[in-house]
């Protein structure tokens, strides 16, 4: 990282988290040295368990933990929107609350911005030779599907989407406005920083998922809806030829419809 001491932000959402919170938080703040302070933000988004009792605690007991909370459930969009906007370091960083990233890649991370004059940095599950846990075939599928389309639209390469781990430049980040609630917010993360132009990376990371039965909350609607916000922030900024074979695809689509109303008809 070199002599210069910089501030990482890394905002925190929590919902009903109360299992791995305190471990999460333990692993985050083992990252910090002499060049890399840290300032977490843990956003409870209003859970139902210990999860606010125990980030208290915590809070209590670091100067660089802050404790936020939403009186109502808004999702992780919002969570993530409440963190940002109190965010004062030099980088921003995303981490969940369970135990699926390693903190550790942070760091790894973090030399990216330095060598590379980077203004964001995306942690990959897939350009990695580390450990991964393997899980969900169709969720596989489905988060190469979402981030294929993504790149049609975005004309990035990007080779995961959805992944967690998304750093900022803070000025960066700051400037963008971001409208979803739930899960939609990394189509519309990645769209809008894409529109910028800015020097985005990758590098790869771990990946240690965990089933519904620990825990996992995206599902099938999530999919759905980044599907929907990679159109909606997309297909006005997207290349030519994305929109060309978007239009040629519902005009073959509706053409095929009308055929079929014909024939049934």
């Amino acid at each position: 990282m070199g002599q210069d001491k910089i501030t990482l932000s890394v905002v925190i959402p929590v919902y009903n988290e109360e299992h791995t919170l305190q471990t999460c938080v333990d692993r985050v703040l083992a990252i910090a040295d002499k060049n890399l302070c840290l300032e977490l933000i843990l956003v409870d988004d209003a859970s139902t368990d210990k999860s606010l009792e125990i980030a208290a605690q915590i809070e209590s007991q670091s100067n660089c933990v802050h404790v936020l909370r939403h009186s109502v459930n808004r999702g992780k969009g919002a969570a993530l929107r409440t963190g940002f906007k109190a965010a004062t370091g030099d980088y921003v960083a995303v981490q969940d609350a369970d135990l699926e990233y390693d903190p550790q890649d942070l760091r790894r991370i973090m030399t990216v911005f330095k060598e590379q004059r980077a203004d964001a940095v995306f942690g990959s599950r897939f350009l990695t030779s580390d450990a991964h846990r393997v899980l969900y075939f169709w969720h596989y599928i489905g988060n190469s599907i979402l981030t294929f389309l993504s790149n049609l639209f975005t004309d990035l390469n990007l080779t995961d989407m959805e992944t967690c781990y998304k750093v900022f430049k803070r000025e960066v980040l700051q400037e963008v406005e971001i409208k979803e609630n739930r899960f939609g917010f990394e189509p519309e993360i990645v769209a809008k920083i894409a529109h910028r132009k800015l020097r985005i990376f990758e590098i790869g990371i771990s990946y240690d998922g965990r089933t519904f039965d620990e825990g996992k909350k995206i599902g099938v609607k999530d999919g759905f809806r980044a599907l929907y916000c990679i159109l909606k922030y997309n297909f006005f900024s997207a290349p030519l030829p994305t929109k060309f074979l978007f239009c040629l695809s519902v005009f073959s689509f509706a053409a095929v419809l009308v055929a079929l109303f014909k024939i049934i008809y």
